[in-house]
């Protein structure tokens, strides 16, 4: 399989739309982490990423038959955009079949490039599921994102270019993981040129199906995947990839929302340029896997993927990446309820840390529970001596920065615990980003059941994150759990997180 997917990659015909992208230099990164860092710019494509060559070079193969019936596609975002342009090239017409939670951004790019875009269904499964039917309806011609042979050797010319870029072999090459023709072409052409090159697969830990999947040694279909990275929330990985990844992808490395996000500052700070969470995956997994070996000197590659950003998510982006770079940590301490007390606390963290927050409200005249961000530039050593000291000084703390129900919502919330709210349920959701999505939620739920906490943010993606209480009595626990189910959106029960208990949690509970 290699071997034929690199004799594809020679003649592959991509540079009649897409561009060969530079090799940069990261001398920040590089000196941070005393390792020579290479980005590969595939965010600077026309259609901001590596997607155009996939589809332009399993268009190019179409017969005139085929050209004439027209090409359909389901994306997301990327892969719709490459579609339309190659389309567009070609004199093709293509359909593409897009989540209604897609944002205009990006469906509006697609239209510019003369595809015709089909609003339909929530998520990319459903999209895809519906772009099957048009395609046997309407006699079409199915390009797929990820699972074709000549989608994956267009993605492969990324490696010559790297050949011609940087003429010794890179020591580790890092890759965005999400249905795997990236990491499957460019490891296939790697691995026949510079053997000796590690090839280190990266994904996210809440989408990790190829890390799953070579695990188990089979496909596997996860149940859920999370969506900040959007780009690469796929719940299983292709065949072909899949292939190829068994014997070409030495290493898979999966990272946390905090790690992408201070990866996007990462690029930011090197380039001035803005990479989708997506994109910025493969600087994530390098610096967790530089890390993890504590290793120098080594001449490091990461393919920067794509950017095709929202705007407004910039503001997460933003608020996670201290976090992510663990430059903070927050913590729920009880301290007495008394004058001159939050002057002792800070006074036992030491004049040298920062508090970045602090929130509190009254609960009773004898403790309280505050909810505290600090400064750590000692990374997690600095965290876990705060855990000691507080400790020894007898203050009640629990560590929240690994928290992703407090890091969401209960840092933006007011209040404190209630009472007389028997039976309360606390679920974590993640809501479309659509008219009705939240009159969908509350129509379908029995009038037996009472919402006694709601907590909605909005993060610029697809989703949005929704914190909910609701009051079930225990005879409906089952009907409760049908319901939920039912609804089609992703939830975590969060009834036992710490940070419900110590600062939501009604008192009579």
């Amino acid at each position: 399989m290699p071997e034929q997917i690199l004799r594809r990659v020679l003649t592959a015909p991509v540079y009649d739309v897409a561009q060969e992208t530079p090799l940069d230099s990261a001398p920040i990164l590089s000196k941070r982490f005393r390792n020579q860092i290479w980005l590969k710019r595939e965010d600077l494509q026309p259609v901001f990423s590596f997607k155009l060559r996939g589809a332009y070079n399993r268009m190019v193969q179409l017969t005139e038959e085929q050209k004439a019936k027209g090409v359909i596609a389901a994306s997301a975002g990327n892969h719709a955009q490459g579609v339309a342009l190659a389309a567009g090239k070609l004199g093709v017409e293509a359909t593409i079949v897009m989540p209604k939670t897609t944002p205009p951004i990006k469906y509006k790019a697609v239209e510019r490039h003369g595809g015709k875009v089909v609003l339909y269904g929530d998520s990319f499964d459903e999209a895809s599921a519906y772009a099957q039917e048009l395609m046997q309806e309407q006699g079409l011609t199915f390009i797929h994102p990820y699972d074709d042979i000549d989608v994956i050797a267009g993605q492969g010319t990324i490696a010559l270019e790297i050949f011609r870029q940087h003429p010794t072999p890179l020591d580790v090459i890092f890759v965005p993981v999400g249905g795997g023709g990236l990491v499957a072409g460019v490891a296939a052409v790697i691995k026949q040129v510079w053997p000796s090159t590690r090839v280190v697969g990266v994904e996210p830990e809440d989408a990790p199906c190829m890390t799953e999947a070579l695990k188990a040694n089979e496909r596997i279909v996860l149940n859920q995947v999370g969506l900040f990275a959007d780009g690469v929330a796929v719940a299983q990985a292709g065949k072909l990839p899949f292939a190829i990844a068994k014997t070409c992808v030495d290493e898979m490395v999966t990272v946390t929302t905090d790690e992408i996000c201070a990866a996007v500052k990462d690029i930011f700070v090197d380039t001035r340029a803005i990479s989708e969470p997506a994109g910025a995956l493969a600087v994530a997994g390098m610096k967790r896997y530089v890390e993890k070996y504590q290793f120098s000197g080594k001449q490091l590659g990461c393919i920067v993927s794509g950017a095709n950003m929202n705007f407004d998510r910039l503001r997460h982006i933003s608020e996670r990446t201290e976090l992510g770079e663990k430059r903070e940590a927050i913590f729920a301490v009880t301290i007495d309820e008394r004058p001159g007390s939050f002057k002792q606390f800070c006074e036992i963290l030491g004049g040298r840390r920062s508090i970045t927050e602090f929130n509190y409200r009254y609960s009773d005249d004898q403790k309280a529970v505050v909810f505290v961000g600090v400064r750590t530039e000692g990374g997690v050593p600095e965290r876990e001596a705060i855990v000691q000291t507080l400790k020894e000084q007898d203050y009640p703390v629990e560590d929240m920065t690994d928290n992703e129900m407090a890091k969401l919502h209960l840092r933006f919330m007011v209040g404190g615990h209630a009472s007389g709210i028997p039976n309360e349920l606390l679920y974590r959701f993640e809501f479309p980003e659509r008219p009705g999505a939240l009159l969908n939620f509350l129509t379908r739920m029995s009038e037996e059941w009472n919402i006694s906490l709601f907590h909605y943010r909005n993060h610029g993606a697809a989703y949005g994150r929704v914190l909910v209480g609701v009051q079930v009595p225990d005879h409906q626990q089952h009907d409760f759990e049908v319901y939920l189910e039912s609804l089609g959106y992703p939830f975590e029960d969060e009834s036992d997180n710490m940070g419900y208990k110590l600062f939501l949690q009604p008192l009579n509970k």
